[in-house]
């Protein structure tokens, strides 16, 4: 078939298998959907938490867009108020992590896909 449709919701939660469902729901669809070059993910950073690491990618860059909820985005040191419908395109080598105001923090992210491109980033200070 040329074409797939999968609601985010049903997609399996990667941060509950990784046991950091406490702070953070992250749904990557592009097996759901069959995709062999864009990735997608349904990612919801639960609300007065930060995501639990920081991330940077050696040659892919992504796009996030805040469905809903409002929060702040560290790119490197430097901290953005994010609001919905927010598209921001951060490069590669941008370390990024998001953190949710008062509700819960709503995105969806879309890149290229590259297997073994992410770096996690574990202590990344945000003051």
């Amino acid at each position: 078939m040329d074409y797939a449709i999968k609601n985010l919701r049903e997609v399996k939660d990667a941060a509950a298998e990784a046991g950091v469902s406490d702070s953070l729901e992250a749904r990557f669809a592009h097996e759901d959907l069959g995709s062999d070059q864009t990735g997608i993910s349904y990612q919801v950073v639960k609300a007065g938490q930060r995501q639990p690491f920081a991330h940077k990618h050696g040659e892919m860059e992504e796009i996030y867009v805040v469905i809903s909820g409002a929060g702040r985005l560290k790119l490197d040191d430097e901290v953005i108020d994010v609001a919905p419908l927010d598209a921001i395109r951060v490069g590669p080598a941008i370390v990024r992590a998001f953190e949710a105001g008062s509700d819960d923090l709503v995105l969806i992210a879309f890149s290229p896909r590259a297997a073994g491109d992410a770096e996690i980033v574990q202590d990344f200070p945000w003051e």
